[in-house]
């Protein structure tokens, strides 16, 4: 008996989805539970269990496909009726005139390697990791829970096969002689990526935005960080970064500006006695601002959990909906590829983002001497239509000016 597979609710507000990839193959066993396929939302990717254990039927939908909340997407049958269906499958797939058929398909065994490939469970991100560098996950060992595949084996895995030496020259096949061709190729926008092209599009066309910038000198906290690295890793079991710095440093100047903490709707302004910050991370998929909540009641460790937690979960593509929802202010960090300055665009309906650079010594001037500094510059993006430039200014220096002085922190000045 066939026991149908349905979309799962998604989260508030999100009615459909995409099929991103099937996770399982027609004919492979399935445990209760376990990962079937992966659809993309405006926001996430989000995994579909398996309601039943048994064996993988026939996919309703094909990759690509928009589905709404509740639509039937595949079967699951039990191992008997399945091997059956198989079978008569098989018979009634045309084949090549010059191939034998095959001789009937058995009902799958369970599988028993949760590594190998095949019936295998790979996350979302161990399985793109696969794809992008060629790899047979069969021949990879995890060092996972119960011998499971993580992205960081296979990553080890290209690397050595990458330093494989390559084959002599005697054997090589002659390299093609270049046509000048050129090609192009199409590739269509997941669904998170349209997401993010229309809300940031929209974004420039409903809001005034406009950017202010300052620099800021790093050898106070960059001194503080090397002080006490070692024993808040050792309390706290995280690093110290520079993050929680900037975030805290923000919760001060959102509490004396509480207009930069606020959003509009309609034509009202609501104030949030709270500060909520969505911090933007990379992800396989595109940018993604997980929330950190109530920053201004957590501590420095709690708040480097936290990011530290949905920097891995981005990279392992297991955000929820939940994690994204919400923010009351963005702190953008694109010093970490190698930016000097930007202007950051806000993530509505919040009306101010702050944008984080690259340090590099640089000679600034301090009591009449020429010095060098680790400087980064600032910068803060803003809704016009309800932050004033003074409101605006007055947030960054007082970012500025704890960071310089991180003693600020401490004293709430």
């Amino acid at each position: 008996m066939a026991v149908e597979v349905k979309v799962p609710t998604l989260g508030e507000s999100v009615t459909e989805a995409t099929i991103g990839e099937w996770l399982k193959k027609p004919g492979d066993p399935v445990k209760l539970d376990e990962p079937i396929a992966s659809l993309e939302t405006d926001k996430v990717a989000v995994e579909v269990p398996a309601p039943v254990a048994g064996v993988m039927g026939a996919y309703k939908v094909e990759v690509g496909a928009t589905v709404e909340v509740g639509a039937v997407i595949a079967t699951i049958e039990d191992a008997q009726s399945a091997g059956e269906t198989v079978q008569v499958a098989e018979r009634e797939q045309p084949q090549p005139a010059d191939q034998v058929p095959p001789a009937p398909a058995v009902a799958p065994a369970p599988a028993t390697d949760d590594h190998a490939d095949g019936g295998t469970t790979l996350s979302p991100a161990v399985r793109r990791a696969v794809l992008e560098h060629g790899v047979d996950p069969s021949a990879i060992k995890g060092t996972g829970k119960d011998g499971r595949l993580t992205k960081e084996d296979v990553l080890a895995a290209a690397k050595a096969k990458k330093d494989e030496p390559a084959p002599s020259v005697s054997q090589a096949a002659p390299a093609p002689t270049a046509t000048g061709e050129r090609r192009e190729e199409r590739v269509k926008m997941t669904r998170l990526r349209q997401t993010i092209a229309r809300r940031l599009k929209g974004a420039q066309e409903e809001a005034a935005l406009l950017t202010t910038f300052n620099d800021c000198d790093m050898t106070a906290v960059i001194e503080a960080r090397e002080a006490y690295k070692d024993l808040f890793a050792k309390k706290h079991g995280i690093k110290l970064g520079f993050m929680s710095f900037f975030a805290k440093a923000s919760c001060l100047a959102l509490k004396d500006v509480p207009a930069v903490n606020a959003k509009i709707e309609g034509d009202e302004i609501v104030y949030h006695d709270y500060v909520d910050i969505s911090v933007a991370v990379s992800a396989p998929n595109g940018l993604v601002v997980p929330v950190v909540r109530n920053v201004d009641a957590l501590s420095f460790a709690e708040v480097e959990q936290a990011i530290a937690s949905y920097g891995q979960k981005a990279k392992d593509g297991t955000l929820t909906m939940a994690d994204m929802s919400g923010g009351t202010f963005t702190i953008s960090n694109g010093g970490v590829f190698g930016s000097l300055m930007s202007t950051p665009i806000i993530n509505p309906p919040q009306s101010a983002v702050l944008g984080l650079h690259r340090i590099e010594d640089r000679p600034v001037a301090r009591n009449g001497q020429v010095v060098i500094r680790p400087m980064m510059y600032l910068a803060l993006s803003y809704d016009h239509r309800i932050i004033d430039g003074r409101e605006a200014v007055t947030a960054l220096k007082i970012i500025k000016e704890a960071i310089e002085d991180p003693m600020r922190l401490l004293i709430d000045l």
